[in-house]
């Protein structure tokens, strides 16, 4: 838990049980809102940690006496995302504050001033703001900042693939048969180009899985990330600097930060996939946003999605800020 003697003065606070797509989704929420935050992690007790965002008695101590202690001093705002932050800013919005909670609270959203949640969640509501994927910071200006950062990737021979390999979750398994296939298939055509790839592992792929990516895409240029041992995540690097993308279908925030990008996306193991995750790629594949995979890799004009700056401004307009 962050630590502060003094009452806060920043204008946000964002609440989250500190998995990295819950802490981007409130964070970028709140700097597209144009406001100063102060993040939390929430280190949940039972059996809280269960029960979220259902208000038991004694839930002012849910997550430890550094929270309890700095309610009384709540922000105007408080933005929350998944089930613990949604009963942290419960808890704010009755000490003051206003409150966002980010996706479904899997409750009536009444308890909060707004709920943003993604449409293939299918929640509506008087105060339901509704978006095609997932919020991040990924625009024009964090593509600029990102080839900034590694501008070393610019000398890579073109065309730069960049490849984001997800992993295994509640709606698909990692297939290591067909990952090989499609990676075996993904270097022989960026060999015949002659170009590069930019490659990253993210947390949820399996050992096996990062094996086989550096096996079949270490061999030519560019850079294939597969940990830290590796040294720090290009990923930004990546979106910035590919000309094309090739996407597990697995993560909404993946294929949602890869989709924000100017370049097409092509997305492996959608025949698999399931549930929430699923009617999310069915749509950007409706929306010709994003293609199946094939060999080809053939270019296709796009259109950026990016739900995050139309979200913002609905939520400042709503909460009269």
């Amino acid at each position: 838990m962050q630590q502060n003697a003094s009452p806060p003065t920043h204008e946000a606070w964002t609440l989250s049980d500190g998995h990295a797509g819950n802490v981007r989704q409130a964070q970028a929420l709140a700097a597209a809102m144009g406001l100063a935050a102060r993040d939390w992690t929430l280190p949940a007790r039972a059996p809280w940690r269960w029960l979220s965002p259902r208000r038991l008695p004694g839930a002012r101590h849910a997550f430890g006496a550094d929270f309890a202690h700095a309610l009384p001093h709540a922000p105007p705002l408080a933005i929350g995302c998944g089930r613990q932050g949604a009963l942290a800013t419960r808890l704010l919005r009755s000490a003051g504050a206003r409150a966002i909670q980010i996706l479904d609270p899997r409750i009536d959203p009444r308890h909060w001033d707004l709920v943003v949640a993604p449409a293939h969640d299918g929640l509506s509501g008087a105060n339901v703001i509704t978006l095609l994927g997932s919020l991040h910071p990924v625009d024009d200006l964090w593509l600029a900042a990102a080839r900034q950062q590694f501008v070393a990737f610019a000398q890579l021979p073109q065309p730069r693939t960049a490849v984001l390999l997800g992993g295994t979750s509640a709606h698909a398994d990692v297939d290591l048969g067909a990952l090989s296939a499609w990676l075996d298939a993904l270097a022989a055509r960026i060999a015949q180009e002659g170009g590069s790839v930019l490659a990253t592992a993210s947390r949820r792929t399996p050992a096996a899985a990062r094996a086989l990516l550096h096996a079949k895409l270490a061999a030519l240029p560019g850079i294939v990330w597969r940990d830290a041992d590796d040294g720090a995540n290009p990923y930004a690097g990546l979106l910035g600097w590919a000309d094309r993308i090739v996407c597990t279908a697995d993560s909404v925030n993946m294929l949602s930060e890869a989709a924000a990008t100017n370049v097409p996306v092509h997305v492996c193991g959608v025949q698999p996939l399931q549930g929430r995750p699923r009617r999310f790629v069915d749509s950007l594949l409706a929306l010709g946003r994003i293609r199946e995979f094939t060999p080809t890799l053939d270019a296709f004009a796009v259109v950026p999605l990016r739900e995050t700056a139309r979200v913002a401004a609905e939520a400042r307009e709503r909460l009269r800020l």
